[in-house]
């Protein structure tokens, strides 16, 4: 498993009866997780006085119940390769706040293979295209590694919300291409223009549909969608990543996709595992989905496949 472990301003202190506790900086959450099966005694007093509870209904969604918590704060994420982000988090529909702390563990992973690039080949400029991109964590962390990124997403709103956590960052004059698009859409243009990427992120959705009301159902959609994607690739591409939040979609199936999409045309590794987050009460480790990466053939050290 593959876990984001280097985080100051997050924790996840404790899980239990289908809820996990967590802080988020200076404040403490409660929000259900699908994951946590377990009813295990909750000692950590941090349950008593939470800033915020997400209860969820019998119904199909939820609700907040807030103790004394702003509409909005930051935290700073500080990783192993210099990276410096940070994030503006408000609580919003259906228990998220903003950003997924588990990919942490993968923007580690690609901003390594990027600073290496970039120090064999300084004058080289490596293109990203970040798709479903959300509030920018990817993006933020490509481009503080010194790639320049295209950020794709279909709500105008987690664009805006993206750049203001560029600028909170430092990365305000960063080289990154803000586009509010359908992501199938865009891929589909983007290969009639010829265009091209040295690597590609994608974090796409379990279910949802398009502006003219097409499915995206991601058993369904998934291969496709990445074999039309890898036409974008570039002659001497560096890697390419998706992440999975879907049960069905284990570690060895993202695998078995991307080797049968990319391996083929590029050669190149593909490894895949489980991604997750440790939990400070148990020293164990909540999973939060899984992962799937390829890289090209060259030079690879531990860091590259930690």
């Amino acid at each position: 498993m593959w876990i984001a472990q280097n985080w100051k301003d997050y924790e996840v202190i404790d899980t239990s009866s289908g809820e996990k506790l967590e802080r988020w900086g200076d404040y403490i959450l409660v929000r259900p997780d699908p994951q946590v099966i377990w009813n295990t005694p909750k000692k950590a007093r941090e349950w008593q006085r939470p800033n915020g509870h997400y209860h969820r209904s019998s119904k199909g969604g939820g609700e907040w119940e807030f103790f004394k918590l702003p509409k909005e704060w930051s935290i700073v994420y500080t990783g192993q390769n210099h990276l410096n982000l940070t994030f503006h988090l408000k609580p919003f529909s259906f228990k998220h706040t903003g950003l997924f702390p588990e990919q942490a563990v993968n923007w580690e992973w690609f901003s390594s293979i990027i600073k290496d690039t970039l120090e064999r080949e300084p004058t080289r400029k490596i293109k990203v295209l970040n798709l479903f991109a959300y509030t920018g964590g990817a993006t933020l962390s490509a481009a503080a590694a010194g790639a320049h990124v295209t950020h794709v997403d279909a709500s105008k709103g987690m664009i805006g919300w993206a750049k203001e956590n560029a600028v909170a960052s430092g990365l305000a004059n960063a080289p990154i291409r803000w586009l509010v698009d359908d992501c199938a859409k865009f891929v589909e243009r983007e290969i009639r223009r010829g265009a091209t990427y040295d690597a590609i992120i994608m974090d796409p959705p379990s279910y949802g549909r398009g502006p003219k009301g097409e499915l995206w159902k991601i058993e369904e959609s998934i291969f496709p969608f990445i074999e039309r994607t890898s036409l974008l690739l570039s002659k001497n591409p560096l890697f390419f990543l998706v992440n999975s939040y879907t049960t069905g979609l284990q570690p060895a199936v993202l695998s078995y996709l991307i080797h049968t999409a990319i391996v083929s045309q590029y050669g190149g590794n593909v490894c895949a595992s489980e991604i997750g987050l440790p939990v400070l009460s148990t020293g164990l480790v909540l999973p939060c989905g899984a992962s799937g990466r390829w890289i090209a053939n060259m030079p690879i050290t531990k860091k590259d496949v930690s």
